[in-house]
């Protein structure tokens, strides 16, 4: 096999887990604008747990899957592409819900930040791409810690 397809073999299970994960995140997200709650800040915590749950079961298939030959840096490599995935296609969704689909959500979102700042939709928009890309880095990064092996002898 040549390294471009390896590549893709490598990257194809991170990828499906990161766009079902990205589908999970806008189901939370429609099923609280359903309920009215989409502009509770708190309740958006839980995209952590979405996030993590997708993080971690890429890694551990990972894992599962190249056996002997798995690594920290595939396992790393699969986690951060599942949630940069993830965190893309849910930002743009996000852009899309808040520019087309309800105008006034970012004004309800946050009646005394859309008024001081110019550009108060980029600042949104990047905030959510920035606090997806770090939750992705943080929980990878932790979870590994479980994957690894050890490179302790046994006593």
């Amino acid at each position: 096999m040549d390294s471009k397809s390896m590549i893709m073999k490598n990257l194809t299970l991170p990828i499906r887990f990161g766009i079902v994960t990205s589908a999970v995140l806008i189901a939370y997200f429609l099923i609280l604008a359903l309920l009215g709650k989409h502009t509770n800040v708190f309740l958006s915590l839980f995209n952590g747990v979405i996030t993590g749950f997708g993080i971690y079961e890429t890694i551990k298939y990972t894992k599962l899957r190249q056996g002997k030959g798995f690594s920290y840096g595939n396992g790393f490599t699969a986690g951060v592409t599942t949630g940069f995935v993830a965190t893309l296609l849910f930002t743009i969704f996000f852009a899309f819900y808040a520019t087309e689909l309800d105008s006034g959500f970012l004004d309800e979102l946050s009646t005394a930040w859309s008024k001081d700042y110019k550009n108060f939709q980029g600042i949104v928009f990047f905030t959510v791409a920035i606090m997806g890309f770090a939750t992705t880095l943080v929980l990878t990064l932790s979870f590994m810690q479980l994957f690894k092996t050890s490179n302790n002898g046994k006593k």
